[in-house]
Parts: structure tokens; C-alpha cells; sequence
């Protein structure tokens, strides 16, 4: 067995920039934005033992409505590199890593998981009782996400850590 990352929408190997927090060991799975809706299933699914869930800026579009959702796949379908340019510029905010060294083409049903993902509580409540520990890090200074909706709903079921002048890659 070895640790488990998921990287977030359009990114790979991003998970250097987490190593303040990282817990690297064979029981614990994490992920990053998009990568936390994949850590969480794999969390939930698997046959091995996960001692800790850690969800960095976890992907929680559930206070979006509809029409955010919807712009968001036309301006994607619409240009592509154009969307990932502004979209890893707001992923970066407000530090000035360079996002581009990170990205990986991204696919539309990708970005509508994300878009359209519903946290289950009940499946939360399942991993909590299967004795996992979950930690969800937020930045104050997300662009990506509303991180007062997703601190507050994700603290029934984990630690959370709110990070002041940080943004989504906590940074």
C-alpha cells in the first residue's frame, strides 16, 4: 500500500504545493478540489484501512445555482484554454505560484463532477463510523469556492481548518 493523492481539475503533481499539511502515509488519502471528490469516493469504497481523509479546498459548488453551472460549461466548451487560464489564475490567488507548471488537459464530464458533485451526509456519517478522521483546509481567500458554505457544512463531520489570506491552493 501507498499514500493516496487525487489532483484537482486540469492538474497533476500539484501536491507539493500541500506539503505543509500533507500527512504522507499508507493510511491516509488525500486530494485537492476536484481530487477530493475522488478521495473521498476512494475513501469510502475501498477494502483497505484509511485512518484520515484529508480534503484540501474540497470541491462544494452546492450554493451555485443552476446558471453558474451551466455558464461555466459554455465559457469551458466555448475555449477551452481560455477557461484553464482564468481558472488557474483564480486557483493561484492570491500567491503568485505559477499554476501552468501544474496544469493537465481537463475534460468537460470532468468539470461538470465537479460543478454538479452532492456531498452525501450519510456517507460521511458512513467513513466517520468506519473510523476515519477527516480534516477539510479551506483558505479564506478562495476564488474558486464559497468557503463559508463549505466550512460550515463540513464541520459536522470534520476538522476544519480556515486559513486566513489564504486562497484555494492555500497559499
Amino acid at each position: 500500500m501507498t499514500f493516496k493523492y487525487f489532483s484537482g481539475f486540469s492538474l497533476e503533481n500539484e501536491k507539493e504545493l500541500f506539503e505543509d499539511y500533507l500527512v504522507e502515509n499508507d493510511l491516509t488519502v488525500s486530494g485537492f478540489s476536484y481530487g477530493t471528490i475522488k478521495a473521498f469516493e476512494y475513501a469510502l469504497t475501498t477494502k483497505r484501512r484509511v485512518d484520515l481523509l484529508q480534503l484540501f479546498s474540497p470541491a462544494f459548488f452546492e450554493t451555485k445555482d443552476e446558471k453558474f453551472k451551466r455558464m461555466q460549461l459554455m465559457y469551458y466548451k466555448k475555449d477551452e484554454q481560455a477557461y484553464c487560464n482564468t481558472f488557474l489564475q483564480n486557483v493561484s490567488f492570491p500567491s503568485k505560484v505559477n499554476m501552468k507548471d501544474y496544469y493537465k488537459e481537463a475534460t468537460v464530464q470532468e468539470l461538470e463532477e465537479l460543478l454538479y458533485y452532492k456531498w452525501d451526509e450519510k456517507d460521511l456519517e458512513e467513513l466517520l463510523n468506519k473510523g476515519t478522521k477527516i480534516e477539510v483546509y479551506l483558505g479564506q481567500k478562495d476564488k474558486i469556492i464559497d468557503t463559508t458554505s463549505a466550512k460550515e457544512f463540513f464541520e459536522k463531520f470534520a476538522t476544519v481548518y480556515y486559513i486566513k489570506e489564504k486562497g484555494h491552493i492555500l497559499k
